[in-house]
């Protein structure tokens, strides 16, 4: 009996390996208002790239060059 179960905790998860724990600022409403602010930014400047890559493609297409 001892060597099946010896064979069933081979396949029993690691415990000890799943465990994580959250340093200051990683949860709460602190982290939501990071996220938040990373947020407002990257909308911010992905307007402000993809409105330079649209005057750069206008730019080039014009007829006049």
């Amino acid at each position: 009996m001892s060597q099946r179960s010896s064979a069933l905790t081979w396949f029993k998860r690691d415990k000890e390996r799943d465990r994580f724990y959250l340093f200051p600022g990683m949860g709460g409403r602190a982290a939501r208002a990071k996220h938040r602010r990373i947020l407002n930014w990257s909308i911010a400047i992905g307007l402000l790239v993809s409105s330079i890559v649209a005057i750069c493609i206008y730019l080039a297409n014009r007829p006049g060059l």
